[in-house]
């Protein structure tokens, strides 16, 4: 074994990281069932006809069902109880629809490897940070055979906050309660491919990793400032080095 090996699996032997994964546009992409499934789950809660499109990047299965009522003329007062039946029934339709997933969906360059490497070092946990609710977030990483890398117990998703920036600390307070570990704010990590993902990064005082896989693409991040900017995940050693340097 050479010496620079020697080092560097010393090195990585001494790491502690939580990485905390973004699943649309980062992992994998659904195909249009994503987005059906919430445009669904809105119509027939509020009995809609015709569903307005909206933007959906970075944002919480919560938030987008609330954005699509508003969108839809349903009044501000019944707009609360709605999301939660809404949601209820967007669980069901992504559950159903996981042949369409596969059919249409994809894991995204490199993502396997690079959960695989990961996953391979002790000091290391990766669970996820997404919009997605719990059940659909499950589901969509499942479907597609990348569950078995995540503690899903520490994640936070849309469920816990429909406001996204305010996921950080719950993951980071479920991995104390559950795991008993403790992560110094340079020791987290999100990967995402949005804006909001940044922001939420932000939001919790943490690092981010941005990649151009998602719908919005690269040129649409070009102009922010995360701590790692890259076009998709396929070179391994390269986003090794971004989670677990200094």
């Amino acid at each position: 074994m050479s010496s620079a090996l020697k080092e560097w699996r010393q090195y990585v032997s001494m790491t502690r990281r939580i990485i905390l994964w973004d699943i649309d546009g980062t992992l994998i992409t659904t195909g249009v069932i994503g987005r059906r499934a919430l445009e669904g789950g809105a119509a027939e809660a509020a009995g809609i006809d015709t569903v307005p499109e909206v933007s959906m990047g970075g944002k919480t299965d919560p938030q987008i069902i609330a954005e699509i009522l508003a969108a839809s003329g349903v009044p501000d007062r019944l707009i609360t109880g709605l999301v939660p039946k809404a949601v209820a029934t967007a669980q069901i339709l992504l559950a159903q629809g996981r042949s369409r997933m596969v059919a249409e969906g994809r894991v995204h360059p490199g993502v396997r490897n690079v959960l695989e490497r990961l996953d391979a070092i002790g000091g290391v946990r990766q669970s996820l940070l997404t919009g997605n609710v719990g059940a659909n977030a499950f589901v969509k990483v499942e479907t597609f055979g990348l569950a078995g890398f995540f503690d899903f117990a520490v994640g936070a998703y849309g469920d816990d906050d429909a406001n996204r920036d305010n996921l950080v600390p719950i993951a980071l307070d479920r991995v104390a309660r559950l795991r008993d570990e403790r992560y110094s704010l340079s020791e987290v990590w999100i990967v995402g491919d949005t804006a909001n993902d940044l922001r939420c990064a932000r939001a919790g005082g943490v690092r981010c990793l941005l990649v151009g896989t998602g719908k919005e693409g690269l040129d649409s991040l070009s102009d922010l400032s995360p701590d790692f900017l890259l076009p998709d995940l396929s070179d391994t050693e390269t986003v090794l080095a971004a989670l677990l340097g200094t």
